[in-house]
């Protein structure tokens, strides 16, 4: 049981992870009806960035996290700024665009940081806690709380500020915004920043549970892009929830299955998608093909 419980935080803290990775592909989708494919190796430069004002510089680890979001931010700005011309013109080259800006992303890590790669270690010095024999990493704890504060603050900008309103009405009805005067240009925009911002953070976070280097983006990729859809693309509480599960079931399957631990969780993520196509939540999102 304890062994249990034990597996259930360490996948709940990687989930969070996932999560993050999961609401940033969900906050660009629901405002363009675009799935960016650079995401995940933005979060790769995040991590990366982090790592460097941490390590390097000596900068405390919530000040690297901060820049590592600025820097990601600009990122996003740039590939939006990008693919802006192709919006409502040709959907599919813009798809093509994020793949493109994503191979550019990992060469240029390459190019800066090397291939080598680098090892975090935890900003916490402090040991686990123990709770009724369970021995709880406090960075685990650390990682979901950030992560829950984070979809709050984020779910509430959308709810209740204007920029937030307006990227929900360009999600709705592309035409009729701009009929009403919202710069969808600007939408679309803030959210690319938006996006890449949760992707620095959830990189930046994952630096000290795994191994910063170029493939990093590939990892934490699949797995978020599967918890977006597990959850609902679109959906930012599906995509809490399909992270939060599919770390859960990563966890499970790496200790009882081991080696074959990655093809148990697609194997079970895709009879999961087989059962309900439009994921957990199944919210309808934006179209402009």
């Amino acid at each position: 049981m304890q062994v249990t419980l034990q597996t259930l935080v360490g996948g709940l803290s990687l989930g969070a992870i996932y999560a993050l990775i999961a609401v940033g592909f969900s906050v660009v989708y629901r405002t363009m009806g675009l799935v960016n494919f650079a995401h995940a190796d933005v979060a790769m430069i995040g991590a990366y960035a982090c790592s460097t004002f941490y390590l390097t510089s000596h900068v405390p680890f919530a000040a690297a996290i901060v820049i590592s979001i600025v820097v990601t931010g600009i990122i996003g700005l740039i590939i939006e700024r990008v693919l802006r011309p192709l919006e409502n013109k040709d959907f599919d080259l813009m798809l093509i665009g994020t793949i493109g800006f994503g191979t550019v992303l990992q060469a240029a890590a390459t190019l800066i940081w090397g291939t080598t790669g680098r090892a975090m270690p935890s900003p916490i010095t402090s040991g686990p806690l123990e709770i009724m024999g369970i021995r709880i990493r406090t960075y685990d704890l650390m990682v979901i709380a950030i992560t829950a504060v984070s979809v709050v603050l984020l779910t509430l900008f959308l709810q209740r500020t204007k920029p937030g309103a307006a990227m929900q009405a360009v999600a709705m009805d592309h035409e009729a915004a701009t009929a009403v005067g919202i710069h969808v240009g600007r939408s679309n925009a803030l959210a690319f920043a938006i996006g890449a911002g949760i992707a620095a953070l959830a990189g930046s976070l994952a630096g000290p549970m795994l191994y910063v280097d170029a493939t990093l983006g590939g990892a934490l990729g699949v797995k978020g892009f599967a918890a977006a859809m597990l959850g609902g693309f679109g959906s930012i509480p599906g995509a809490v929830v399909g992270g939060l599960a599919i770390g859960v079931l990563d966890s499970y399957a790496g200790d009882h299955f081991q080696g074959y631990s990655v093809l148990v969780t697609f194997l079970v993520f895709t009879a999961a998608i087989m059962i309900r196509p439009t994921g957990i939540f199944g919210e309808r999102t934006v179209s402009r093909a």
